[in-house]
C-alpha cells in the first residue's frame, strides 16, 4: 500500500485526473498536466446560445467569466442563463452589441429607468426604419437592373454592364 504522505501533491492530482477522465486527452509534461480546452456545461444551451458565441460574450465582457469546477468545465448558475437569454433575445430583435452592452450596463447598475431604456429602443427603431429604407432603394435598383435583362444566351448582360459601371444610380 502506498503512503500518499509521500507522494507529492501535484503527482495525485495528476492521477486523479486521468482516472476521472480516462475518455479525455492528458499529457504530461514535466510533471503537469495539460488538458483539453475547457467544456461548458449544457446550461447555455438552455438559453438557446451556441458554446461558441457564449465564449465569444465571454471575451469581449458581455458575459462575466464562470467560476470552474475541478474538472475545468463552466459552472453556470441561473442567473448566467437569465444573461445568456437576454443578450440572445436582444439580438434576435437586432439590437447591435453595442446596444446590448448600453441595456446590460443599465441592468447591472439596478438603477435604469424604463425612460432610459425606452431611449435606446427607439434609436434602434430609427435604425430599423433606416435599414428597411435602404432596402426597398436596393430593391428597386437591382429589379430595375433585372427589368433590363433579356435572359439570352449571349454574354452581354445588364446587370454585369451595371455591377461593372463606375459610379452609382
Amino acid at each position: 500500500m502506498t503512503n500518499f504522505g509521500t507522494i507529492r501533491p501535484k503527482l495525485i492530482a495528476q492521477i486523479i485526473i486521468i482516472a476521472v477522465m480516462p475518455s479525455a486527452i492528458v499529457a504530461l509534461i514535466s510533471s503537469n498536466v495539460v488538458c483539453l480546452p475547457p467544456a461548458i456545461c449544457t446550461k447555455p444551451q438552455e438559453a438557446g446560445v451556441n458554446l461558441e458565441t457564449v465564449r465569444y460574450y465571454e471575451r469581449i465582457g458581455l458575459m462575466p467569466r464562470t467560476h470552474r469546477t475541478p474538472g475545468r468545465h463552466r459552472n453556470y448558475e441561473g442567473e448566467h442563463v437569465r444573461r445568456l437569454s437576454f443578450i440572445r433575445r436582444s439580438r434576435e430583435l437586432g439590437f447591435t452589441l453595442a446596444e446590448v452592452r448600453e441595456l446590460l450596463r443599465l441592468v447591472d447598475a439596478r438603477r435604469y429607468t424604463c425612460a432610459q431604456v425606452q431611449r435606446i429602443a427607439v434609436r434602434h427603431i430609427a435604425d430599423i426604419r433606416q435599414k428597411r429604407a435602404d432596402l426597398r432603394r436596393l430593391e428597386r435598383v437591382l429589379a430595375g437592373m433585372a427589368a433590363k435583362c433579356k435572359g439570352g444566351q449571349v454574354p452581354e448582360c445588364p446587370i454585369v454592364d451595371a455591377l461593372f459601371a463606375t459610379g452609382s444610380n
